[in-house]
This record gives C-alpha cells, sequence and structure tokens, in this order.
C-alpha cells in the first residue's frame, strides 16, 4: 500500500513538472511580425529539453528551413519569396531527423519595399550598427557619394584583408551560421564567411545585398557568393568575394563583376 502511495506521489509529481516545463515554454509569443514590412519575421522557442529546433518559412512557391538557435531571443529570417500568404513552422527533434510540430502561424505578408528584404539583419547576415566589422564599413565609406563607389571599397578591403581557412572548411558542421565579428577578428573564413561579411558591411550602408549559396563553374562544390543591386544603375551584379581573394592573393587577374551565367543559384537570404 504504501509502495503504490509512492508511486502516485511521484506520478504527481512528474505530471506536474511537466506541466510547469510546459507552461515555462508557451508564456510568451513565439512569433515577432513586426518586421515583417520590411522584409524579416521572427521566430523563437524553448524547448523542454536540449533539442534540435528548426523553423521553417513557406509560401505556395517555395520553402526554407533554418536551425532556430535563440531560445529566448528571437531570431530574424527573410521573407525573400515576396509578398503574399506564409506560414511559419517551429519544428523539435524527437529523434534521429524525425521533427514535430510544435508551434505554427500563417501571415499575410505585406512589404513596402521589396530592396528591404535584403538590407535587413537576419540568422545568415546578422549585423548591428555596434559591431567593429560595421564600424569599419562606416569608415571605408565615409566620403562616398555613389553606392558603386561605396561597393568597390568595401570589396577591396574583404578581398585584401580576409583570407580562405582551409583548415575550417574540413570540420564544418551543418548548424553553421557565420559571426561576422569572429570572422572580423579572424580576418579569414569561408565562402559562407566572406558573403556573410560582406553582404552586412553593404547592408549597413544601405545597399540591398543578397547572399547566394549554390554552384558556379569557377569553384568546386557548394559555394556563397552575393548579388548587390547598384540603385544608381537599376541593377544587379553578382560579386564572388571568396574567388576574387584567393586569385588575388595568387597574383592572377580577375574583375569585380562576375558573369552571371556562371552562377547557379539555389538558395538566396
Amino acid at each position: 500500500m504504501r509502495k503504490a502511495k509512492l508511486t502516485a506521489l511521484l506520478l504527481t509529481f512528474f505530471l506536474l513538472f511537466s506541466v510547469c516545463s510546459y507552461a515555462a515554454v508557451s508564456q510568451y509569443d513565439n512569433f515577432d511580425n513586426s518586421k515583417t514590412e520590411q522584409g524579416s519575421v521572427g521566430a523563437r522557442y524553448v524547448p523542454a529539453s536540449q533539442r534540435r529546433i528548426k523553423t521553417r518559412i513557406q509560401n505556395s512557391i517555395d520553402k526554407y528551413d533554418y536551425d532556430l538557435f535563440g531560445r529566448e531571443n528571437f531570431e530574424y529570417f527573410p521573407l525573400q519569396l515576396g509578398e503574399g500568404s506564409y506560414k511559419v513552422t517551429i519544428f523539435e527533434n524527437v529523434i534521429s531527423n524525425r521533427y514535430r510540430q510544435v508551434r505554427a502561424q500563417n501571415i499575410k505578408v505585406t512589404i513596402k519595399n521589396l530592396l528591404d528584404v535584403f538590407k535587413a539583419s537576419v540568422q545568415t547576415v546578422n549585423w548591428n550598427s555596434d559591431m567593429e566589422v560595421i564600424k569599419k564599413a562606416g569608415e571605408l565609406t565615409q566620403n562616398l557619394k555613389t553606392d558603386k563607389e561605396k561597393v568597390v571599397a568595401i570589396y577591396n578591403y574583404v578581398i585584401d584583408t580576409y583570407g580562405y581557412d582551409y583548415d575550417k572548411i574540413k570540420s564544418i558542421d551543418t548548424t553553421y551560421v557565420p559571426n561576422i565579428e569572429t570572422i572580423y577578428q579572424a580576418k579569414k573564413g569561408i565562402c559562407y564567411d566572406y558573403s556573410a561579411v560582406f553582404a552586412a558591411m553593404l547592408r549597413s550602408q544601405n545597399i540591398p545585398t543578397k547572399l547566394i549559396k549554390g554552384y558556379s563553374d569557377l569553384v568546386n562544390g557548394y559555394h556563397a557568393w552575393n548579388e548587390v543591386y547598384l540603385a544608381d544603375e537599376d541593377r544587379w551584379i553578382v560579386i564572388d568575394t571568396t574567388y576574387d581573394s584567393v586569385l588575388k592573393k595568387g597574383n592572377k587577374k580577375f574583375s569585380m563583376e562576375k558573369d552571371r551565367s556562371k552562377y547557379k543559384a539555389s538558395r538566396e537570404y
């Protein structure tokens, strides 16, 4: 009898603990839609245990999946699929590669200026004005007038200053997201790092810049580069700072603007 009471007491405690844990997870909003007009949406989720969390941003045409690291803090993701109806879902890992849906919302998105999507601070291009690398962008462009001049100045800085990290590429994790301040201090990185730093520096100067992932005829394997919008010329140009940095250090010829036909994008941020 005493054993049965003890079992019942333990079960009650377990249920109460589970409810309290779930309540701790659910006591705040999991989505922030305050920036959707500027082209991004926020998500956060605190699991009851240390499990991998993912979020999916999708519309009727395509979907983008991201790891969600922020826990209590919102992380922001681009609405690069344009205006219209989106579903934003948060998934929690159950076992192996299986996930369960834990939160979801449907939103109708109207973006004031579609170029704003590629000026925002988001998970893949995460920046703010207090960062040293962003202050550097301001120093490089302070006396320049046109977007083209600013792009060239930051481009030259990146390809001159940063080196390719051949050791890092051997051990990179699939969940990796660049930290531009860490890269700024190290002065080296992989193509994803180059592209994130370049995009962040240009975005801080109000220049729309995409971080692109895909394949190039010029590079073996999966690659990352940028597309930059030149307002003065009303066009997007392809720039590959990683490729040019390697060529420059090898004393080989190159040009900043790349032939678009040699690049095949699969994802853009």
